[in-house]
């Protein structure tokens, strides 16, 4: 069906055309053009890499893989046939060989996707905690779900009915339609999701049970939070340190001031290790960043101090810093029969760690 110009005279209608009929390559056009603008598709989506493949004893490659914001993996899957070809079966086969995928992994391939397309490969790691609004890598929500677009010219009726009767088995596969239209010398898409329909109730009801299962697992980790921060807060209070008199919280993190505003000393924890910190944050960047600079220019000391190398993070692009030390001891996952070592070895050096730093947080004057 074509599409239609409104004019003051008629509705002036432009012909639908094959993406064959206007040379339009899968690889060096729609892809390429979806890769740079994901946002077509409809939702916000972070690309991490693209002809992703590597997989021994095989050759097949992932056209484009990505995040969404719930840290599930997106596999995206392009044809510019008539009929999508046996795409469906491809994208399922993609799923499960990246279902496995950890955060550390993503961060590598997306490295090598940024080095590959003119990008800088150390920002990787930032890039996708910046997208995702994490702080630290939370590994027990990264990839939790796998994802599955198919997006082409059109579709079989052989390929709908199996992705509806995947959908029906809680499989999240979706089909996107592109249609191409020619006007003169301009090129027009029309961008359509046929499956699922926007409006479809269907989608609602596993939308509403897909979130139920969420909170059930969320509302199971903020309890080990709360009884892993119980451990720590009282293991502060045996030493009369300065998180002693702090409330338990399901979040990844505590806090207490330096006594400087905006500088202050936290506890953070993943699932397999744990950090100290310094967080500098007094709302504006520049103020931030030269704080940091000032103590950086200190850091041999600090370092020699604490007794080894620390980690100083300017965050440039953001408005915070940060200096920290990772304990890998341990996380909020490990046995709850080792806790009481790692909430140990936490206070222990959250106290070598203020004391390598007192000296020049007190000589800032603030």
């Amino acid at each position: 069906m074509p599409l239609f110009e409104l004019t003051a005279q008629s509705f002036r209608p432009i012909p639908e055309v094959s993406f064959t009929d206007l040379k339009i390559r899968e690889r060096g056009d729609l892809q390429r053009l979806l890769r740079n603008q994901i946002e077509v598709l409809g939702e916000d989506l972070y690309v991490l890499a693209e002809e992703f493949g590597d997989w021994e004893d095989s050759k097949r490659r992932i056209d484009l893989l990505a995040l969404d914001k719930q840290a599930n993996l997106v596999v995206i899957e392009l044809k510019r046939t008539a009929d999508g070809g046996h795409m469906d079966l491809q994208g399922l086969r993609y799923a499960a060989m990246v279902s496995a995928m950890t955060f550390d992994r993503a961060v590598q391939i997306h490295g090598d996707f940024l080095a590959a397309t003119g990008g800088e490969a150390s920002t990787g790691r930032s890039q996708i905690l910046e997208f995702l609004g994490w702080g630290e890598p939370e590994e027990e929500s990264f990839a939790d779900d796998v994802r599955i677009f198919l997006v082409s010219e059109d579709f079989s009726k052989e390929l709908t009915t199996a992705v509806l009767w995947l959908r029906e088995r809680e499989i999240d596969i979706r089909c996107i339609r592109l249609r191409p239209y020619s006007d003169g010398n301009s090129r027009l898409v029309d961008v359509q999701p046929l499956i699922p329909l926007p409006e479809a109730q269907e989608y609602q009801v596993q939308l509403r049970e897909k979130e139920q299962v969420g909170r059930k697992k969320r509302a199971e980790r903020d309890e080990v939070l709360l009884r892993f921060w119980q451990g720590v807060i009282g293991t502060a209070r045996k030493y009369k340190s300065r998180h002693a008199n702090l409330k338990p919280s399901p979040a990844s993190w505590i806090s207490a001031s330096s006594g400087v505003r905006g500088l202050g000393f936290n506890y953070v924890v993943v699932q397999n290790y744990a950090v100290v910190e310094l967080y500098l944050d007094r709302k504006d960047e520049t103020e931030n960043k030269s704080i940091f600079d000032r103590l950086s220019a200190h850091r041999d000391q600090v370092n020699s101090r604490f007794g080894e190398d620390l980690q100083w993070e300017r965050l440039d692009g953001k408005q915070a810093c940060r200096i920290k030390h990772i304990l890998k001891l341990g996380g909020y996952r490990s046995p709850e029969s080792s806790w009481p070592e790692i909430h140990e070895a936490m206070v222990t050096a959250m106290a070598k760690f203020e004391a390598a730093l007192k000296p020049e947080i007190d000589a800032l004057g603030l």
